[in-house]
């Protein structure tokens, strides 16, 4: 039993410090807040009593404070609407730089595309002939020829000649180069 006795007086006395520390704060500023607006309320009625014109003149002060504040502040909205409308003024005119600069490299790719195709397929007219002159021209002769020419140029006329055309020249082409014409030919197919 003397154990509950003691638990019952810790518990007491436990009850009564949290009490004091937790609820007292509470009622003594509860109280003060009492005490500090008592303390306005008689000072307003004195001030009031005593000077009507110096609560006026606050409150125009007051007045003109928050007016300042007002237009301040619609200066700056004015201000930053100005400057988001140059911006998207900016914005519209650099995008339509983008599009335009977008439009000429289009053309340019498109002109160059064309002027590759033009070269090419000039390129393949010239080669065209030369391959109609080597098979007009005497086997020996054209051989001759082929032998005196860069090695690429002369295998590239070599694969756009007929085999017939070919097997007459090879006799009078040096025969490393005709090596290298079938072998490649062999490995393309």
């Amino acid at each position: 039993m003397s154990h509950n006795k003691i638990f019952l007086a810790a518990f007491l006395l436990a009850s009564i410090l949290f009490l004091t520390l937790y609820r007292l704060p509470a009622v003594l500023a509860s109280s003060a807040v009492q005490n500090e607006t008592t303390a306005q309320n008689s000072s307003e009625s004195t001030s009031t009593t005593q000077a009507p014109g110096n609560a006026t003149r606050a409150a125009r002060e007051e007045k003109a404070l928050q007016d300042a504040r007002r237009k301040q502040l619609a200066e700056r909205e004015a201000a930053l609407a100005a400057k988001e409308q140059e911006l998207q003024k900016m914005s519209a005119r650099i995008e339509a730089q983008v599009k335009a600069l977008e439009d000429s490299k289009k053309r340019l790719d498109d002109s160059l595309k064309a002027k590759s195709e033009a070269q090419k397929k000039k390129q393949e007219e010239k080669i065209q002939k030369m391959v109609k002159l080597f098979k007009t021209m005497k086997s020996e002769q054209a051989g001759k020829m082929l032998d005196t020419l860069k090695e690429d140029l002369a295998l590239s006329l070599l694969s756009r000649m007929d085999t017939k055309t070919v097997a007459k020249l090879a006799p009078f082409i040096n025969q490393p180069r005709v090596v290298k014409w079938v072998t490649e030919n062999l490995q393309e197919k």
